[in-house]
């Protein structure tokens, strides 16, 4: 019980000083009484489900925002706020709402959002409830699977003290960003050598279906100079999880790195938020000066997902029916990467992007390609050749090169480049032996040197060739 202090004794009394002191240790003991207790709980219920999208009405949520719904029989399930229209709100379920009913009760999460104290300060309640929608980060992470919510799916028991951290973060100044000057060595020959990358770079993966993606990314994961791997997979198969871990990221590649999965058959909210969660956990280690390689496969997928909460909520399709709130969320999510701070660690992305039908004017790839330091386009053609890795030399190239190597390295580069696309464009004529020898002085050079040429660009999936072994056999190539 809160006593009430003397009103009348005050009011008569000479000392106002005194008065002052005592409504102020009257309201501090109003506002730590109340720190200590719970509000009201406010509920609404059910109205529609269509589609995707549950239609609530009662609580006044903010966007972001999480509740609880309940499905009978002591069952919920949780669905989070992602847009309103006049006192209805839009919720998207983090799983499956299986034996939902109308009118279902819907009751906020009080933990999802701070409640501001008497003096703008946060209540002990609200301190201590905000690590509910803050995920796990930090070293405790290394080796691990998680979904994404962060929770532990590789049977390995429960995180121990793990960090916590927000799953969105402020954006870095463009002006405080350190430039990419330092070189990357991935450990293939084919990028080192031809399309070399800096830390910090934002590279793209343009590729369809079969063609070797995975297998490159497994190797980008075992053999780059990286102090730490985050591996986001974003609406791959399920199968394709367990194949990416165990064969192709290895126990080496595991040993360093965090792998979020949130695979095909998750909620597209929750394909969302891994792809925001693994770049948290990226941001986390680039913000403790480490050298970060995050992949990300596919930043398609979660192009994807977006489009199909944005129209599942009204949203008008733009372009081949995106809306236009997905070109809006793929730089919100590509520009967390990068590098941090000058002397600061730095994050080099790689983001896989599908292309259906081998068709590189999709809109999400045309869009990647213009938010992105570059692009690496696997090429069918070389795949069905048993060209491996099936890296197409002449379509791909990476912005930050000119920063990074020298010109007569760049001149090198450029020669490689010119003979390779001088015998792909006489490969015809020469298969059929309409090419006579010596009518072109610079294609019989390419066609003596192409073996050598092809050699360079293919490497085994066990084999691994650093950036000064790569350069050097660059040059043999063309001496």
């Amino acid at each position: 019980m809160i006593s009430l202090p003397p009103l009348q004794a005050s009011l008569n009394s000479t000392h106002p000083k005194k008065y002052s002191e005592r409504w102020s240790a009257y309201l501090q003991n109003c506002e730590e009484s109340l720190s200590f207790t719970d509000p009201l709980a406010v509920s609404g219920r059910l109205t529609r489900v269509a589609g995707l999208v549950l239609e609530a009405v009662g609580p006044r949520l903010p966007v972001g925002s999480t509740c609880t719904i309940s499905l009978g029989n002591e069952r919920t399930v949780a669905a989070e706020v992602v847009g309103f229209s006049d006192h209805r709100l839009f919720l998207m379920p983090h799983e499956d709402v299986f034996g939902l009913t109308p009118g279902a009760v819907v009751t906020p999460d009080q933990t999802s959002f701070s409640v501001p104290s008497l003096n703008g300060k946060h209540s002990k309640r609200s301190k201590r409830s905000d690590r509910s929608r803050q995920f796990p980060v930090g070293e405790r992470l290394l080796g691990r699977v998680l979904d994404a919510q962060g929770n532990p799916i590789d049977g390995l028991g429960p995180l121990i003290e793990p960090e916590w951290g927000s799953l969105y973060s402020t954006p870095i100044n463009p002006l405080d960003r350190a430039p990419i000057k330092q070189v990357l060595d991935v450990g293939i020959r084919a990028i080192n050598g031809m399309l070399t990358v800096g830390k910090g770079q934002r590279m793209g993966l343009f590729a369809g279906s079969g063609v070797g993606k995975s297998v490159l990314l497994g190797m980008m994961a075992r053999y780059t100079e990286a102090e730490v791997i985050v591996v986001g997979l974003i609406g791959e198969r399920g199968r394709e999880v367990k194949e990416f871990i165990e064969e192709i990221l290895g126990e080496d590649g595991r040993a360093r790195s965090v792998v979020v999965a949130a695979p095909a058959d998750s909620p597209p909210l929750m394909r969302l938020q891994g792809a925001a969660y693994a770049t948290s956990i990226a941001e986390h280690f680039r913000d403790e000066g480490k050298n970060v390689l995050l992949i990300m496969d596919s930043l398609t997928r979660y192009a994807m997902a977006q489009r199909e909460i944005a129209l599942a909520i009204g949203e008008p399709p733009a372009t081949k029916g995106y809306p236009p709130s997905v070109f809006a969320k793929l730089p919100q999510l590509v520009e967390r990467t990068g590098n941090g701070k000058e002397g600061g660690g730095s994050i080099t992305a790689f983001y896989t992007v599908l292309t259906e039908g081998d068709d590189q004017q999709d809109p999400i790839a045309d869009s990647a390609r213009a938010i992105l330091d570059g692009h690496v386009v696997l090429s069918r053609g070389l795949a069905e050749q048993g060209h491996y890795p099936a890296i197409d030399v002449e379509a791909s190239i990476s912005r930050a090169m000119n920063q990074l190597v020298s010109e007569s390295e760049f001149a090198k580069i450029r020669e490689f480049k010119q003979l390779y696309s001088r015998y792909s464009r006489a490969r015809d004529l020469i298969s059929v032996g309409a090419y006579s020898p010596g009518s072109d002085p610079q294609l019989d050079r390419a066609i003596a040197l192409f073996p050598q040429v092809e050699g360079y660009l293919q490497q085994n999936i066990r084999e691994s060739t650093n950036y000064t072994e790569s350069r050097r056999r660059l040059v043999e190539v063309l001496s």
